[in-house]
């Protein structure tokens, strides 16, 4: 037995004034700084996807980016020794690629 979607009647009406996340992440300068370096970060970890390997490459993730490095963040610490072996190639395949020469930072996510 199937349950029925909900009805768009069912979806409470938005306060006045509610304006899209988007229109405000775009309205509000540091906002807008923010999802701009989220996603550099983003593509960053995508432009450095080829030279990881293929088993690590779910264990690592995007982490923030700001004026004295890039942060790679590890899934453990078996994968954080693998992407400080790896730093030296990773950092030279960014800047090939014409990414600001920033050095890599790796830290490992911790267990929650």
């Amino acid at each position: 037995m199937s349950i029925p979607p909900r009805a768009r009647s069912d979806v409470p009406a938005l306060p006045s004034g509610t304006q899209p996340i988007a229109q405000a992440l775009r309205g509000n300068d540091a906002l807008a700084a923010l999802t701009l370096r989220v996603r550099e970060s983003q593509a960053r970890l995508l432009a450095l996807q080829p030279l990881l390997p293929l088993a690590m490459r779910p264990q690592v993730l995007a982490g923030p980016i700001d004026g004295e490095g890039y942060t790679l963040l590890a899934g453990n610490q078996a994968v954080a020794a693998k992407l400080r072996y790896l730093l030296p190639s990773l950092e030279q395949s960014l800047t090939r690629q014409g990414y600001a020469a920033l050095p890599i930072r790796v830290k490992v996510l911790s267990a929650r």
